[in-house]
């Protein structure tokens, strides 16, 4: 029975969420990409006065840094202290 209502489940969320799920993955990108930047603010260049608060998210970043400074137009990482290219 209970396979059944997760099937049901599953459909109806392919149903309602199916067509959007591009538009909605473009804007979860997107909103990563400014928290992104707001963290790398400081490392950057840009004066940024949370900038005590966002240095310990820094190391979260790192895993996607390569993928988001390509995406932003940069050839190479714009960050002294980060060689991922």
């Amino acid at each position: 029975m209970t396979s059944r209502w997760a099937s049901f489940r599953a459909g109806l969320e392919e149903f309602y969420a199916g067509p959007y799920r591009r538009t909605l993955a473009r804007a979860r990108r997107e909103e990563d990409d400014l928290f992104r930047m707001v963290v790398l603010a400081e490392a950057l260049g840009v004066p940024d006065p949370a900038a005590y608060y966002t240095a310990e998210l820094m190391p979260a970043l790192y895993e996607d840094f390569h993928a988001w400074h390509r995406r932003m137009g940069m050839d190479r990482s714009p960050l002294e202290h980060i060689g991922c290219c």
